[in-house]
């Protein structure tokens, strides 16, 4: 009897942390991530479809919403056929995720990712696949064929996205490297970035390349909608409604705010008067900034990264790109790539171990992150590269990339689509 007396304890003990031990469902945390889900598709669809939607030209506003609609359904698409199984699946050599869970093969409605539903994060990680590819289409408006841009969007997600989601978020050679990046510096903004640059440089200069958007109020609803919906791409990377959702909520705003306002004043400063375009490039900058280091930096942290990103991505829009020459018609590498470029340097500098113990940066005893963040950020911005060139001369064979001058010069609503937005009789 004694001996049973001792079992049955030990045997209630063991029950008891293999309990603890099973993943278990978070209606809070599953609550949450529903509803940072939808904001992060609000980001795509309306928010960068106006944002960009109102600097283009006139005659071409339907055709550049219409980049980030068929956008978001094409990544809805790859990302539910094969994306999510090769950027999530079992690591392969540190290179891809398996096909295990292709067309979601085995993820059944009571499938945990963590204390989630599996499909629930299915449905948050397409979200951050569909804005990451529409992006870049900022970078190729007013002389792209629509058809080429459906070749793109459908190769670029499936040979570049899902690679790099992988390297960093799906237990890839970059994540046992050490990389940081809380909610995208790397994967979406630099890529993104990237991809703008060498899309601009292939695809040559527009006949009027002059940025004077249709409908400014459009530009600021835009901007307004994307720092809506950053919440949700940034508090909602925490994967659970929690404290560290909590720091990544408030560190998205303060950076944001900051960068907008230094934006503002450099602009003051160097041009004699602040534009309303200037300050919502300002925010955007500050949202890309933060993505990397939501999750990994205090609140001082935070508005440094504001702080630098700001200055540094207005110099990079209004004198470096006129320099360089090239026509990236909506400065997505000089917003998005630079500040991630920026954003994922810092985090490596700013990482607070007390804010999350998975980051320790250099001002907290580790210079050596600093060197694993400029690595990924090299991986990065080669592999997006050469990759979008090579996507981009396919299309080309397939159904050519510019659009003829006189289209162009028409516009590129009329001549892809057949419409006008501003039917005024």
């Amino acid at each position: 009897m004694r001996r049973v007396a001792t079992i049955i304890p030990l045997l209630l003990v063991s029950l008891s942390f293999a309990e603890e031990d099973t993943p278990k469902l978070d209606t809070g945390d599953t609550a949450w991530l529903l509803v940072s889900s939808a904001l992060v598709m609000l980001m795509t669809l309306p928010g960068l479809a106006l944002f960009y939607g109102g600097m283009a030209k006139r005659k071409d506003i339907l055709n550049t919403i219409a980049m980030s609609f068929v956008a978001y359904c094409l990544a809805s698409l790859v990302w539910f056929a094969y994306g999510y199984s090769l950027a999530f699946g079992e690591d392969i050599g540190g290179i891809i995720g398996s096909a295990g869970k292709i067309f979601l093969s085995g993820v059944a409605v009571d499938s945990l990712q963590g204390t989630i539903p599996e499909l629930l994060f299915v449905m948050f990680q397409l979200t951050f696949a569909a804005i990451t590819v529409a992006l870049a289409s900022g970078s190729y408006v007013e002389r792209l064929k629509f058809s080429a841009w459906v070749i793109f969007v459908a190769l670029w997600v499936s040979l570049v996205y899902v690679p790099i989601a992988h390297w960093v978020w799906g237990g890839g050679f970059l994540a046992k490297d050490g990389a940081l990046d809380f909610a995208g510096g790397t994967v979406v903004h630099i890529n993104a970035g990237i991809a703008g640059l060498v899309g601009a440089i292939i695809l040559g200069r527009r006949k009027d390349a002059v940025l004077l958007p249709n409908n400014l109020p459009l530009v600021v609803l835009g901007a307004g909608l994307l720092w809506f919906g950053w919440f949700g791409f940034n508090a909602g990377s925490a994967v659970g409604a929690n404290g560290l959702a909590a720091v990544a909520m408030l560190n998205t705003n303060i950076a944001t705010a900051t960068a907008a306002l230094a934006w503002m004043f450099t602009e003051w400063l160097h041009r004699k008067k602040p534009t309303v375009l200037g300050l919502a490039s300002g925010v955007i900058a500050g949202l890309v900034a933060i993505t990397p280091a939501a999750g990994f930096v205090n609140v001082f942290g935070a508005f440094i990264i504001g702080l630098t990103a700001g200055p540094i991505c207005y110099f990079m829009v209004a004198k470096v790109k006129e320099k360089l020459g090239y026509d990236d018609a909506l400065d997505v590498f000089g917003i998005h790539g630079v500040a991630g470029i920026i954003g994922a340097i810092l985090t490596g500098v700013f990482a607070d171990p007390s804010i999350n113990e998975a980051g320790k940066g250099l001002l907290y005893g580790n210079p050596g992150q600093v060197v694993t963040q400029i690595w990924s950020v090299i991986v990065t911005i080669v592999y997006s590269g050469v990759m979008t060139a090579v996507i981009l001369f396919v299309a080309k064979a397939l159904t050519g990339l510019k659009v003829k001058e006189e289209e162009e010069i028409t516009g590129l609503d009329r001549s892809q689509h057949g419409e006008s937005a501003y039917n005024i009789s």
